[in-house]
C-alpha cells in the first residue's frame, strides 16, 4: 500500500486497520519508525509496531480517524488527527478509545510517504 500524499496517510492507515491487515499497516512505516501504542510506551521498529499493533488488531474494532492538519517542508510533513476506536470487550461490553496524534512523516526516493514517528496519544 502506497501512500503518495502525506495528507492520505490517516485515511490508508484506517483503511489497513478496519481490514485487519497487519502487514498493510507495517507497509506505513519506516523500518526503524517510532511508535507511541499508549501514553508512556514507545516501541522501535517494524517488529515492536507488530506486536503493538496485533494488541488493538486483536479487538477486531473499527476505527476512524480525522486528519486535523498537515504541515509539509521538503521530504518531511507533520500530521495531527483525531481518531476513535469502538470495539466490543471480553465481556461483551463496548470499548472505546480516542486520542488526538502527532505523527512525522518522510517522503521516500519512490515518492511514497512512510510515518517516522508515529505519537497515537500525542494528547495524553
Amino acid at each position: 500500500m502506497k501512500v503518495n500524499a502525506p495528507q492520505n496517510m490517516h485515511a490508508a492507515f484506517a483503511e489497513a486497520f478496519n481490514a485487519g491487515k497487519i502487514d498493510d499497516l507495517l507497509a506505513l512505516y519506516e523500518s526503524d519508525a517510532v511508535l507511541v501504542p499508549q501514553p508512556g510506551q514507545q516501541v522501535v521498529g517494524r517488529s515492536g509496531i507488530r506486536e503493538a499493533l496485533l494488541v488493538f488488531l486483536d479487538l477486531k474494532g473499527r476505527m476512524q480517524i480525522e486528519t486535523l492538519s498537515c504541515f509539509q517542508t521538503g521530504d518531511l510533513a507533520l500530521l495531527q488527527a483525531s481518531w476513535r476506536m469502538t470495539a466490543t470487550g471480553l465481556d461483551n461490553q463496548p470499548i472505546e478509545f480516542f486520542s488526538h496524534t502527532a505523527e512525522v512523516v518522510r517522503k521516500q526516493p519512490d515518492g511514497s510517504w512512510l510515518y517516522v514517528i508515529d505519537n497515537a496519544f500525542a494528547a495524553a
